[in-house]
């Protein structure tokens, strides 16, 4: 699977405390654009699955590529991931982060489970984008294009 060059994403949510949760994600895909739905996959052991359970809502923040480090700290468990990360609370209520390439806000309409991890389908509710450059993952490490 490394040898498939990805974008790498936040996927955000919430808990139905108002706890806010972040993961690192690449299993992302559009699904439909009529209407338009987009797919997530989560693992069942993440420290964030609870949030897609409780509140159905999550959005999908598309990394920008000088944001490494954003990725790195979402892709460990513990703590407060939010810490010294500039975001804003979506119409959704799941965070938006600064700096991205784009953000699409969903709400979950179908479930499928899919090993040890949950397929959550998403209806798009609201997305916007700015020209960047994404970051990448492929064999193991981040890329940029043009490397």
């Amino acid at each position: 699977m490394g040898h498939f060059a990805t974008g790498v994403t936040v996927i955000t949510s919430l808990r139905s405390s108002g706890e806010l949760h972040g993961l690192t994600a690449n299993a992302f895909t559009s699904v439909s654009l009529t209407p338009p739905l987009v797919l997530v996959c989560v693992d069942k052991k993440a420290e964030s699955y609870p949030c897609f359970e409780e509140t159905g809502v999550f959005t999908v923040n598309i990394l920008a590529d000088d944001q490494e480090d954003v990725s790195r700290k979402f892709a460990v468990s513990g703590g407060n991931k939010f810490v010294d990360i500039s975001y804003r609370i979506g119409a959704n209520g799941a965070p938006i982060l600064h700096g991205t390439i784009g953000y699409i806000e969903c709400k979950v309409v179908s479930t499928y489970e899919g090993g040890d991890h949950t397929v959550y389908l998403g209806e798009v509710e609201q997305a916007e984008t700015r020209d960047a450059r994404p970051l990448l993952f492929f064999r193991g490490g981040y890329r940029a294009l043009g490397d």
